[in-house]
């Protein structure tokens, strides 16, 4: 296999995407759809959910919230009726969470951040795993954290504490799995003054750990940088 070669991931992979039907989890399904997986997202927006699996056909989906565990179990049985197995997780599902100051956050607000952004991560994981430990070597575990919520961000004390935990998660699971041939990374796009990192070149990162060139990467936080480099247009 050629270098070039290597940079492209091989056809065919059984791809689950959480929070896959908009934003960055549907350019992401979609770029993974193009490059010959198979692919199956779950989502809490019906609406976009049937709009994806319209427009792309091959694409599969369903629908739930990734907090709930028994939804997850869900996503699960159709996704082995679907494809049949599991090669690689991009875990997107996340949210920002409330801002401001610590004593205007109200609890539910919290509550929520951390259902969704750590006992999601766990719920999904805790299914995915024994279906990449039998797809390896070559199986993949990539988590996506929310753009407006990365660790230390002013003014968003609960997205960034949630988002330290899916750092811990993910450095303990690269461990964990390593063993078993399973790379395990996360994606952190970045925010800054209002720019997000763009959804394209998060998907980018996503092609490439899937790729046979990443194949001794694991147990990294990556950061896509939202801010231009001085004297870049972009």
């Amino acid at each position: 296999m050629s270098i070039l070669e290597s940079l492209r991931p091989v056809a065919n992979l059984r791809v689950l995407v959480t929070a896959g039907a908009g934003g960055t989890g549907a350019v992401t399904a979609r770029a993974l759809h193009g490059a010959g997986a198979r692919v199956h997202v779950c989502d809490v927006d019906r609406a976009a959910l049937d709009r994806l699996v319209v427009e792309h056909r091959g694409i599969t989906g369903s629908m739930a919230d990734v907090s709930i565990a028994a939804e997850v179990d869900q996503v699960f049985d159709d996704l082995q009726g679907t494809l049949g197995g599991l090669d690689v997780l991009v875990s997107v599902a996340g949210i920002g969470g409330p801002g401001g100051p610590i004593e205007d956050i109200g609890s539910a607000g919290w509550e929520r951040t951390v259902a969704v952004n750590l006992h999601g991560q766990y719920h999904v994981a805790r299914r995915a795993v024994p279906l990449l430990k039998q797809a390896a070597p070559g199986a993949r575990l990539i988590v996506v954290g929310a753009a407006a919520a990365g660790p230390g961000e002013r003014g968003y004390a609960p997205g960034a504490c949630t988002q330290w935990g899916v750092v811990g998660l993910v450095k303990s699971l690269a461990v964990e799995l390593g063993p078993h041939r399973v790379c395990v990374n996360a994606i952190l796009p970045g925010s800054d003054e209002g720019r997000r990192a763009r959804a394209a070149d998060v998907a980018a990162m996503v092609l490439f750990l899937c790729s046979p060139a990443a194949r001794r990467v694991s147990g990294q936080v990556i950061g896509i940088d939202s801010r231009p480099a001085p004297g870049f247009p972009w």
